[in-house]
Order: C-alpha cells, then structure tokens, then sequence
C-alpha cells in the first residue's frame, strides 16, 4: 500500500509518501509558515536532492494542493496519478477517551474529533484543517485518524485516574490521557526487535526526550503508565515547561505576584523547565551541555535537574513494571545528547544500569549502549512517528 502521511502544525504542514510494502519513503516535505507573509516549501523525493521554495502559503488547504502537485509533477513528482495513493493517515493529537486505536474517518469521528477540541485547543482543530483539506483533494481516499493518545488508553484506571473527587472524571473526563503515543509505540517496537523478542514478552521503559519529553512504561507491547497527564504540562521538566509541581504553587504565585491564574500557567509552560531553572540561560540542552563543560553552575542546575527529573520516573517504573528489560532513549535530546544519557544512567547505578561510555559518546543509528555487565539493556533509537503512523493505517484498513 501506498500511505501518505499527514502531521499538521498550527503554521506547518509535514508529509511523507511511504510505499507500506517495503517501507520506503518515496517522498517526503514540509511546509512552513503557513499564513505568515513568506512560508516556505521544501521537497524531497526518494533520495533525490532537496528543493526548498519560498512562497507564500495562506492556509492548509493550499499546502495540501501544493503537495499534490509535487508528488505527481512530471519531473520530480514519485507517483503518476493520485489513484496511486490507498490511504491517507493524519496525525491527531488527542483522541480523549473516545479513540483507543487508529479509525477511518467519517462525518461521525470529525465530529468526535472535534468534542476532543477543547483538551487540545492547540492542536486538534489543526489536525481537522488537514483532514478536511485532504477530502477536498483526495474525495476518494481513505482517511485514517491516528491519535497521539490513543497508545496509552491501555493504562490501568490506577493509572490514569487522579486523586480528585470522582465526579469530574465521570462528567468532565478529567485524567490522565500521556502523549507521544506514537513515538512510544514505534520506539518499543524497535527495542524488541533489537533484543530478539517477541514484544509480548518485554518490560520497556521508553524516553521520549526532546523540548517537550515524557516517560513511558510499556508492559507487552502495551502502555502501563506515562509521565505527561491531563496535558503534555505533566511529568519530567521540559525545555520551557516545568513538569509536575504542587498545584498550590499556581495559586501562591498568583497572589504573591498579583498574576491572574492564566498568567501563571503561561509561566509555567513558556518560562520554565530548562529555561527557567538555568535562570534563562537557554533551554537548549546542546547550549546547556556547552555550558556545562565550561563549568557553569546555571548549566549544571538545569542538566543535574533534568537527569534527575528523569531518572526518579525511570525508577519509579521499575516498579510498575515489576522489573525491567530494556531502557530506550530517543527523539531529540534522548537520541542526540551523550551527556544526558549519560548523567540519567549514573543515577540509575542501584538497579544495575551500566552504560558503554564509548558506544554512548559515539553512537550511530540504533544500537545498544549499555556495558556486558548492565543488568538492563540500554538503547538509543531513533524515532519515527510518521512509519508508525503508516504501519497503523495499514492495520486499520486491513
């Protein structure tokens, strides 16, 4: 099958062409500053050379069209007609509880989609844009919904409930729903390969770690537990997020420094994390890391903060696991940092984690950085939530 995928930001358009039979990646592009007064349109076709075009770009509906015109352009284009393409998957950012799994979309699960809206206002009306801009251009092609929290609807209601009066989950549907469920999913399924294993039988902890990050236990192939909760605020500290904290502190900050509440969860998502906690030095953990080989303490607070933030889940889902076979880093700062693998596994000593200092500084691809004496396989894998995202399509159609 021929699969495009389809990830919608509020101002980007990404896509991929993947032929699902060898997944190979035909095409692949992506649109920027979608409505500003210069976007931006990059192009790459199977292992041809990049073109990237400025160009004004006013909505998702005319990034759509220019796409099509990509991928069939009788020069650089991949495919002759668009009969060629068996299914689209777009990218949903939360399916609340409604979606435990991918869905073919009709007016029914739009609409659906759009009572979700309110949980992700960001995000979901968005992800429509695209769905309905690719019903405009491909009214004879299936729609497959693929939701990023739908990987972790397996969670046990011990889980996913909070310690607040019931009613609010029965009526509001306030709780724990995680996020990256797609990078969480492709990554756990790329460690039981790796290990040989029939996932079924695998306890794995995944690390999703990028500007936005989130911890993951997965039990057979199947999320038990997750860092991120009602929204992606949740869990470890972030680049400009603070992770979980007392929710007294939104009040106490509020009065302390005359702030209406709404001030102060922007401060919470936009000022803090990384950023905050290095006393805005940055939030980039590759300006941190600089930093931090110079010796300066502002860097090392916010890495040691990290590491730590981090690590405490980690441990904490040895637990929930009852044991643990593999520990897998990836996305941005998981697949790219040495440092922070680095410093999380120090801290991890106790439960018989050992990395391989050398495969650690100079990993390539996926592989496996622990040491022969680690009691728990380490690995840095690459994510790859557009394959995951073709491969649940094709299930969902099949």
């Amino acid at each position: 099958m021929k699969v495009l995928v389809i990830n919608c930001g509020s101002s980007s358009l990404k896509f991929r062409l993947i032929d699902t039979d060898t997944e190979e990646v035909m095409a692949r592009g992506l649109f920027e500053r979608i409505g500003e007064e210069k976007g931006r349109f990059t192009y790459i076709p199977g292992e041809g050379e990049k073109d990237a075009v400025d160009m004004i770009i006013p909505d998702h509906y005319e990034a759509v069209k220019h796409l099509i015109y990509a991928i069939t352009d009788k020069d650089r284009g991949v495919i002759k007609s668009l009969e060629e393409i068996d299914a689209v998957g777009h990218r949903i950012v939360h399916g609340g509880d409604k979606f435990a799994h991918p869905v073919i979309i009709d007016d029914k699960v739009i609409s659906e989609i759009e009572e979700c809206s309110h949980l992700a206002p960001i995000h979901n009306p968005v992800n429509l844009l695209g769905i309905r801009a690719c019903m405009k251009y491909l009214p004879d092609t299936k729609m497959v919904g693929v939701f990023d929290t739908a990987f972790h609807q397996t969670m046990p209601e011990e889980a996913y409930l909070y310690g607040i009066p019931y009613e609010y989950y029965k009526k509001d549907r306030v709780r724990k729903y995680g996020f990256h469920g797609m990078s969480h999913e492709y990554v756990s399924a790329e460690t039981a390969k790796m290990m040989g294993k029939d996932i079924k039988d695998t306890r794995i902890i995944t690390c999703h770690l990028g500007n936005g990050a989130s911890i993951c236990a997965v039990k057979g192939g199947e999320s038990m537990d997750t860092s991120m909760g009602f929204t992606p605020l949740a869990g470890v500290i972030m680049g400009t997020r603070s992770g979980g904290i007392d929710p007294e502190i939104v009040n106490y900050i509020a009065k302390e420094e005359n702030k209406s509440v709404q001030e102060v969860m922007d401060i919470l998502n936009t000022q803090s994390g990384l950023y905050g906690v290095s006393d805005q030095l940055s939030s980039d953990v590759r300006d941190l890391t600089e930093e931090y080989d110079k010796g300066n303490p502002d860097a090392k607070r916010a890495l040691s903060k990290l590491s730590y933030s981090i690590s405490k889940f980690i441990g904490s889902y040895f637990v929930v696991l009852g044991g643990v076979d593999a520990i897998t880093f990836t996305a941005g700062i998981g697949e790219n940092s040495y440092l922070v693998r680095k410093l999380v596994c120090d801290r991890l000593g106790a439960l018989g984690v050992r990395l391989d200092e050398e495969k650690n500084k100079n990993v390539k691809g996926a592989m496996m950085i622990s040491s022969e004496d680690s009691k728990v396989q380490v690995y840095r894998i690459p994510t790859d939530e557009e394959m995951s995202i073709a491969r649940q399509v094709v299930k969902t159609i099949r």
